[in-house]
């Protein structure tokens, strides 16, 4: 196959035969319709094997993706789930199955020539990935599906140039490739225009030394002119006289050629005072066509300057500000992308400092040497661009002045709680070596608007007294990074506004205020004043607030919009944004989101009507649906709900919930419509429509009045507290009536390994008791069936038979 793609490859390329473009291209995608993705891969053009090599350097041995290709392609890594903790012994599998044949590879390779540093390289790569992904495999099958993801996309791009690519982590890596470039091409241009101005100095320097010396020379030229020129009107004179004699021919030829070299040297004189001007004016003309350079290359470097400053901070920092946010409702953000901005900001921190010190020094040199002339006088514009320069310094320090980690954003009052802080340019221009003091204060919604309108009380405005809230920035050689970790700090008093309207307290939203100043340059001649806002937080003073102040905030980190008034927040938003955020979170805390048929349920839960049927895509949700208006029915929000059946999740059920176990969100008549068409004993586990996190198990069963007709059942809601004394396994376990899991699994096959008490405990203990074990058991064979006319359900007890 490899022959034939380099034939075709070859044809195609260099013309070698008659065969037609179009001919050739068919030819190509034919063979190449069956070629596998990583012989496709190495087909791509330079550019995008540049982001191949991007992509694999920073996630995964490039030379285990060659070499194992087809190993790799034939696992079928989509049907693992990497956030299902049940897949856990299947990555563990795929792993362990790699690093053999990594091993068995080396081990064929001989420990001679070119083979021995192979050889190095696969047991390397062998501890990296069980360094890396032993404690996770999950990430070990995350990573790879990345990569053979991406690889795709590239592929499929090279092949089709007028498709878009849609995939944002190619979008990012090639967004990060344009920004390192461009940074690069500014830091040669200000490596080119500092050698410029050192050749700037030098010609101005020989310049003034010229323009120095040019009256002396001029002054002994025309000195030596004069005697020369006195000496020739003697010459004439005495010519003259010898002419008039007529004898003497041999004197009067003498002096005529005396006169000659006299005429020569006038002449040669008056050249050279010539060439003196000439020359420094030449060398003024140097200077000034330099100058004059120099000036449209700062300008142009001022411009692109500006526009890579504005990508890193007016897009890729705020980009990553939001990532944080979101990250809050539990959304995934990449580790390493501060450090990457950081890069970038030191990167850009240099360039516009030493930018800014050549400028300076370029109106040094003008001073030193001023030329009246019409090129010249253009230089005006110099002070300008030095000030323009020193604001975008002066942004760029602002900016990067960042919470690294938030402090908590539901936050209890006299609790302890972290933040960190970081100066993204603080390893740069020499800021580290005098590190300044960072001071924290809590401020309410009306003080952080006035701060943003540069209302400079409110600095000193505070809403409440926090403890440890100053401190002084570390620098941290190892990372190169200039950072405060504030590790004590503790809300001690709050201040609250007046109540707006119905506004609870866990609705009003604060920030703390991190700021601190400092200064840059000989003699402090630049000062800078740094602020940053937390993301905000919502402070309360009992545990039972947490579960609406929570609320509070994920709207507020999910639904903020750029450039907000703080902290102002849109009163509804469509179900498909509030969708996105109960999966976010939900899969955050449980280990596993929400399907498409979970959020019509819960939307259903929202709207009301039928779930099976209404579509909810262009419903909007505001705010009071979500946490204001109680359920129809009930005395709970549905966000109190929600929460409720998270937190039970996350306690209690999150290993059945990731395996899919638990159905969880289905109303009683689809539980019910469901069951009534399986055999008896089927059931299925769902959380409790009438009790704030409940589960209940609901189960087709025989009716007792009728013999042949079956029923659904429900038993009373599980919470916390059932759940402390006996697993919901265990609890199923217990009950013979249930005996498959829906549509049809055998319970033990489902539930077995969740089972805690597999075996009788011993008859007695040391000290001759004898010993108890609790059961769960139905008192009656059936109660009223589950409908909606009657919602009662049979009641759950516990048995303690006595085992001897």
């Amino acid at each position: 196959m490899a022959g034939c793609v380099e034939a075709v490859i070859n044809v195609y390329n260099n013309k070698q035969c008659e065969i037609s473009d179009q001919f050739t291209k068919a030819l190509c995608n034919q063979i190449c319709s069956g070629m596998s993705l990583w012989a496709k891969t190495q087909l791509l053009p330079p550019e995008y094997l540049k982001q191949i090599e991007t992509i694999y350097a920073t996630k995964f041995p490039i030379e285990v993706r060659h070499y194992f290709a087809e190993w790799i392609e034939e696992q079928p890594w989509s049907q693992v789930d990497e956030t299902n903790s049940q897949h856990e012994q299947y990555a563990v599998t795929l792993l362990v199955s790699l690093l053999q044949l990594i091993q068995q590879k080396s081990d064929e390779l001989p420990t001679t020539g070119d083979y021995f540093l192979l050889k190095l390289r696969f047991q390397n790569v062998i501890d990296q990935l069980r360094e890396t992904y032993e404690p996770s495999p999950l990430a070990f099958v995350k990573t790879v599906k990345s990569c053979l993801t991406l690889e795709e996309s590239l592929v499929n791009q090279a092949e089709n140039p007028s498709l878009v690519i849609e995939d944002p982590t190619v979008q990012q890596l090639a967004t990060n490739k344009q920004i390192s470039k461009d940074i690069d091409t500014l830091q040669t241009w200000t490596s080119v225009t500092d050698t410029e101005i050192k050749q700037l100095q030098d010609k101005q320097e020989a310049l003034i030394i010229h323009w120095k010396n040019s009256p002396n020379l001029t002054a002994q030229l025309g000195n030596a002119l004069n005697q020369l020129q006195q000496k020739l009107e003697f010459a004439k004179t005495q010519i003259q006289q010898w002419q008039q004699a007529g004898d003497n021919q041999h004197e009067l030829e003498k002096l005529r050629n005396e006169k000659e070299e006299l005429m020569n040297k006038e002449k040669e004189i008056s050249a050279q005072q010539k060439n003196v001007q000439t020359e420094l004016s030449t060398k003024a003309q140097e200077v000034m066509e330099l100058r004059s350079t120099l000036l449209n290359k700062y300008k142009k470097s001022f411009l692109f300057l500006e526009d890579v400053q504005k990508k890193v901070i007016d897009v890729e920092l705020i980009a990553w500000k939001r990532k944080q946010q979101l990250s809050g409702n539990g959304a995934p953000i990449e580790e390493k992308l501060l450090d990457r901005l950081q890069s970038w900001s030191e990167s850009l921190a240099e360039i516009i400092w030493k930018s800014r010190q050549q400028i300076l020094q370029f109106e040094v040199l003008r001073t030193r040497l001023p030329l009246n002339t019409s090129t010249e006088n253009q230089s005006d514009i110099l002070p300008d661009l030095n000030q323009k320069i020193t604001a975008l310094l002066s942004s760029l320090v602002t900016s990067t002045f960042v919470v690294e980690h938030q402090p908590p954003q539901v936050l209890k009052k006299e609790s302890r709680f972290t933040a960190k802080i970081r100066l993204l340019v603080g390893g740069k221009l020499n800021i580290h070596m005098n590190p300044p003091t960072v001071k924290a204060s809590i401020i309410s919604e009306e003080q952080a608007r006035g701060l943003l309108k540069s209302d400079v009380t409110a600095k000193d405005a505070d809403s409440g007294d926090i403890l440890n809230k100053e401190g002084t920035m570390e620098y941290h050689d190892g990372k190169g990074e200039l950072s405060i970790q504030f590790r004590n700090m503790q809300l001690k008093k709050i201040k609250r506004a007046d109540k707006k309207g119905t506004e609870a307290v866990t609705e009003e939203k604060f920030c703390i205020l991190f700021q601190s100043d400092f200064q840059l340059g000989i003699n402090g001649e630049l000062m800078f004043q740094v602020w940053t806002l937390s993301l905000p937080v919502v402070v309360t003073v009992h545990g039972n607030q947490e579960c609406n102040a929570l609320a509070t905030v994920l709207w507020d980190n999910q639904f903020a919009e750029p450039g907000r008034t703080p902290f102002q927040v849109p009163s509804q938003v469509s179900w498909t944004l509030m969708s996105q955020l109960l999966n976010t979170k939900f899969q955050a805390v449980t280990g596993k989101g929400l399907g498409p048929e979970n959020l019509n349920y819960l939307a259903s839960k929202v709207f009301g009507g039928n779930n099976k049927t209404d579509e909810y895509s262009n419903h909007n949700i505001n705010w009071s649906l979500f946490n204001k208006d109680t359920l129809p029915g009930r005395s709970f929000t549905f966000w109190e709900w929600f929460y409720a059946v998270m937190r039970l999740t996350k306690d209690h059920l999150k290993s059945l919930w990731c395996d899919k176990t638990i159905i969880g969100f289905v109303s009683k008549q689809q539980a019910q419509e469901w069951l009534q068409m399986r055999p008896v004993g089927t059931f299925l586990c769902r959380f409790s429509d009438s009790e704030l996190g409940g589960v209940t198990i609901a189960w087709s069963a025989e009716d007792p009045k009728t013999p042949g007709e079956r029923q659904v059942w429900n038993l009373a809601p599980y919470g916390t507290k059932e759940i402390n004394i006996r697993t919901l396994a265990d609890r199923i376990k217990d009950l013979p009536q249930l005996t498959h899991l829906f549509p049809d699994i055998p319970k033990d096959q489902a539930f077995s390994k969740y089972y805690t008490t597999d075996a009788l405990p011993e008859m007695k203990d040391p000290e001759g008791y004898i010993k108890t074990h609790l059961i769960n058991t139905l008192t009656t064979p059936g109660a009223a069936p589950m409908n909606y006319d009657n919602p009662s359900t049979p009641q759950a007890i516990y048995n303690v038979p006595i085992t001897i």
